[in-house]
């Protein structure tokens, strides 16, 4: 019997909960393996490869290899251990943050600085769901 899970009407956002943290177990040993240099080196080199040694779903790899974060996230990855990708591709976290809005570099620290993503109308999904359907119209 699934638990209640209110949090999943927070838009834009994946909590990393133990079904998280159960889908995305070998993602996210993938990625601890990273921190080895030697591990590092052998992804370098070849990335599928080194991905086909790990008991991960094909979309997991595919999206490792696209570098999509928000599609790891989707399949079970925890941004703290999808970090150690971006390190690998010498990316800092705020790059890496960047990626997954949308924005650049800049204008994501920018609007981080100005205290980041204004509250009304991101509280609830259905928030979201009004505002795209309103665009659509």
């Amino acid at each position: 019997m699934p638990l209640d899970k209110p949090y999943k009407d927070i838009p834009g956002t994946t909590i990393f909960d133990a079904e998280e943290s159960r889908k995305g177990y070998w993602l996210n040993q993938f990625c601890m393996s990273l921190m080895q240099p030697e591990n590092r080196e052998r992804f370098k080199a070849n990335e599928r490869a080194y991905l086909d040694e790990w008991a991960m779903t094909e979309e997991q790899k595919l999206a490792v290899l696209a570098r999509d974060l928000n599609r790891c996230i989707a399949n079970g990855g925890n941004i703290y251990f999808l970090a150690k990708i971006g390190a690998t591709d010498g990316k800092s976290f705020q790059q890496m943050a960047g990626s997954m809005t949308g924005m650049s570099e800049e204008d994501y620290r920018a609007m981080m600085i100005s205290g980041g993503r204004p509250i009304e109308g991101n509280r609830y999904q259905h928030e979201w769901d009004a505002k795209k359907q309103k665009e659509n119209n």
